[in-house]
């Protein structure tokens, strides 16, 4: 869908909301309506820095998995209504630092047509929640989760576009790799975090809302979930799952004929730790999928599709503080001219192939693998171990084929990584295979790692 067609489809959406959204939230309901039919009949506005000036000068406040966990643990109106205001007031902020990050680029770069669309998309949201008032009653929080909800949905688009924009960009010569990238790292990370505080207001809503919340509260000490932390993510069972789901989209990418590698578990396999759910399910499914299609390939180009290739072998080790995660495979490991991009969403000679397979992809939430779930994804969400509803799990499908690289999965693993004070290396051998290593905090007590004004400009 084009961005005029998803404007048009939002704007409609909160028509009908603004009938059914008590006030002080329908008027930042109306507000966002005016915004999007404006940005159809307007491409060049003007607009004070005033505003977006004082925003600046306030810095984040990181929070931890710990945090979300007790915050949400003993939930009530008034924590809900207090994690509102909280949300309502950090979304700008951040939202503020990155434009003012778009707006230090060199004019030839944020003039780029992709660019400019993620500015007018985060100019508006910034607009709009600056402006939202006091978050006071529980119906302002719904009405307030209608306007967080349709931006989730209106800011799918991101993603795309500025991967789109950075290898035209590229490509052109107008900024360096090195400096692209930390461009994109900043505001990826940022975009995560921004998604991690809308997306547990909306569920600890939902949560309040539902049968089991009594009028005292709704506790839920013994819940695998509060909000969208994950309190015991079993490494085993994710990677059980999302290989499940990998070798599924192998074998429809690949034809029946062609026999799929075994993935072995070995280690620590009950080990469990908080974390989110849909950021480890990216991670561990875009480490499975280059592996499963690397050692696929080698087969086929050996003439030995039809035999049993070797294991993919994935080991958990668990220390008092850390979960590691390997994952080797023998698929022949990374060719000369793929490394020096391995990292980057630059791609240097294969830009113009990665930039046409973007343009299928329009809309992505950057929290999920693009795999197909079928029984598997009903057995676990039948058995808990998946959340209904929302994006960004296995739950969420996509329409991207199985066979179309984006060239980002591996950099923005390694951003989900570092997001919660995790890390994500790979060392290759070239002619046998990869071993890559991921790293996860697993007391949760780590705040999201996010960068200041001060470090931004010192660099």
């Amino acid at each position: 869908m084009s961005a005029s067609g998803t404007a048009r489809m939002i704007c409609c959406a909160l028509q009908r909301a603004q009938t059914q959204a008590p006030a002080p939230a329908r008027q930042a309901l109306k507000l966002w309506v005016g915004n999007q039919q404006r940005r159809r009949k307007h491409t060049h506005k003007w607009r004070s820095f005033t505003a977006l000036d004082d925003w600046v000068s306030k810095e984040a406040r990181p929070i931890s998995l710990r945090q979300l966990m007790v915050f949400g643990r003993s939930l009530n109106a008034q924590r809900l209504i207090g994690s509102a205001n909280y949300v309502r007031t950090e979304l700008p902020r951040r939202i503020a630092h990155r434009l003012r990050d778009m707006q230090t680029l060199p004019y030839c770069v944020v003039a780029n047509p992709h660019f400019k669309e993620v500015y007018e998309l985060y100019y508006e949201a910034f607009d709009l929640l600056r402006r939202v008032p006091e978050i006071r009653s529980l119906e302002d929080n719904d009405a307030f989760c209608q306007v967080l909800d349709r931006m989730l949905q209106a800011h799918l688009a991101v993603t795309p576009e500025l991967a789109m924009g950075i290898l035209e960009v590229s490509a052109d010569g107008l900024l360096s790799a090195q400096e692209l990238d930390r461009f994109m790292n900043q505001i990826l990370r940022s975009r995560i975090s921004r998604r991690v505080i809308a997306e547990q207001q909306l569920s600890l809503a939902e949560t309040l809302r539902s049968p089991s919340s009594s009028s005292a509260g709704a506790h839920v000490p013994d819940s695998e979930f509060i909000g969208k932390v994950f309190l015991k993510c079993n490494a085993a069972e994710v990677i059980q799952r999302c290989g499940q789901a990998v070798i599924d989209l192998a074998r429809s990418a690949n034809g029946q004929d062609v026999v799929m590698p075994e993935i072995k578990l070995a280690g620590h396999l009950d080990t469990s730790f908080p974390f989110i759910l849909s950021h480890i399910e990216y991670i561990i499914g875009e480490l499975l999928r280059n592996s499963v299609q690397a050692v696929i390939e080698r087969q086929i180009r050996d003439g030995t599709a039809a035999t049993r290739p070797p294991p993919i072998e994935v080991t958990i080790c668990e220390s008092s503080k850390n979960v590691v995660i390997r994952v080797s495979d023998q698929g022949g490991g990374i060719p000369a001219d793929v490394m020096p991009y391995l990292w980057s969403f630059c791609k240097g000679p294969h830009s113009q192939r990665i930039l046409d397979n973007l343009t299928h992809v329009p809309r992505l939430s950057s929290t999920l693998p693009e795999v197909r779930v079928d029984e598997q994804q009903a057995k676990a969400a039948k058995a808990g171990t998946a959340r209904a509803g929302g994006v960004g799990s296995l739950s969420s499908l996509t329409s991207r084929p199985p066979n179309l690289r984006l060239g980002m999965g591996l950099p923005l693993s390694r951003i989900y990584a570092e997001y919660w004070a995790g890390s994500l290396e790979l060392q290759s051998l070239w002619g046998y295979g990869v071993d890559v290593f991921f790293q996860i905090s697993k007391l949760g007590n780590k705040n999201e790692q996010l960068l200041t004004r001060a470090m931004m400009d010192a660099v």
